[in-house]
């Protein structure tokens, strides 16, 4: 080619750049284009749903073709509890004896020996306490010594009246001699009775050493120690300081003692029937009836004291215990 024709076919520097941005534009163009297709012809889940298995909400219908879970199984109930018969009144209170009986010495002593502590079982009859009785052992001897000397002067006066009699029957002495004799002989048997009274009293105190236990039962407080003076109690139950040895009581024979509201007074009666629940073991229930209802109430409280037997008590019920007492409808 000729030269003059190069100069023609010179391409300006500034339009040499042009097909680059042309180029570039091209491309982009051309990825645009890509990213919409794929935009367009990507599937979509929720369009999915709503075509194969939902309604116009989304919700899935019963013939899609969506697996449908099974319903959930019924849980299974709780095992059936049998409920408690109704009950009129629940009142708490403690476990009592019926009988407390505290053992008192008969008269002033010296506590020698104690055979039993707190908590022991004993039996009626049965040795507990002794005290001191050396004085009156010898009292004993005392009295049995003079029962002796008045047995020795009634025989010398019977002797000493036969004498006189069988003079006066032979007229050598008065009446008033064989009178004399003979008074002398009764005279002899009256102390004779009087100092076996005598004896038979110190022979009592001295049995009175002794002390056994009344009741079969359960040694519930020991209240003094060996070497102790006691005296025994007063006229009318008053107990004063060192007059009760031992404290014992039955425990086949116990109570509930509690108070209720004066409200609740007439629902309940004598004999009523009850159940007992101690706190302690709540899963044992002890059948009961109303054995005492006290005749005055606590005007400051506004109660009244109910005292509850219980029947066929056994080793798990003690004194002091708190129970709970439910008061059973009476019977139609």
């Amino acid at each position: 080619m000729k030269p003059a024709n190069l100069s023609i076919l010179k391409i300006d520097p500034d339009r040499k750049r042009r097909p680059r941005g042309t180029v570039k534009r091209i491309f982009a163009g051309v990825a645009l284009a890509l990213a919409c297709a794929l935009y367009f012809a990507w599937p979509r889940p929720e369009a999915d749903r709503r075509i194969i298995g939902g309604d116009a909400n989304g919700q899935d219908r019963p013939d899609s073709g969506k697996p449908v879970s099974a319903a959930p199984a019924p849980a299974t109930p709780p095992a059936a509890t049998v409920s408690s018969p109704a009950t009129l009144l629940t009142v708490s209170g403690y476990i009592i004896n019926r009988e407390r009986i505290e053992i008192s010495p008969r008269f002033q002593g010296m506590v020698q020996w104690i055979g039993v502590k707190k908590g022991d079982a004993v039996k009626k009859g049965e040795i507990v306490v002794r005290l001191e009785d050396a004085e009156q052992r010898a009292n004993v001897a005392q009295a049995e010594g003079r029962l002796a000397n008045a047995r020795v002067a009634l025989e010398r006066a019977e002797i000493a009246y036969r004498r006189a009699h069988d003079l006066f029957t032979r007229n050598v002495t008065s009446q008033e001699a064989d009178d004399e004799a003979r008074l002398a002989v009764e005279s002899a048997r009256a102390s004779i009775r009087e100092i076996e009274g005598q004896l038979a009293l110190v022979r009592t105190y001295l049995e009175w050493t002794v002390i056994q236990s009344p009741v079969d039962g359960v040694v519930l407080e020991k209240l003094v120690e060996p070497g102790e003076l006691v005296t025994p109690q007063s006229f009318g139950g008053t107990r004063g300081p060192s007059t009760a040895l031992l404290a014992v009581a039955d425990m086949n024979d116990l109570q509930v003692e509690l108070d209720i509201n004066e409200t609740d007074l007439a629902k309940i009666a004598l004999g009523h029937r009850c159940r007992v629940i101690p706190e302690a073991y709540p899963d044992k229930v002890y059948a009961g009836r109303v054995a005492e209802i006290s005749p005055e109430a606590n005007r400051q409280k506004g109660t009244l004291q109910i005292k509850v037997g219980i029947e066929a008590p056994d080793r798990f019920l003690t004194p002091e215990l708190t129970a709970k007492v439910e008061f059973l409808p009476t019977a139609p």
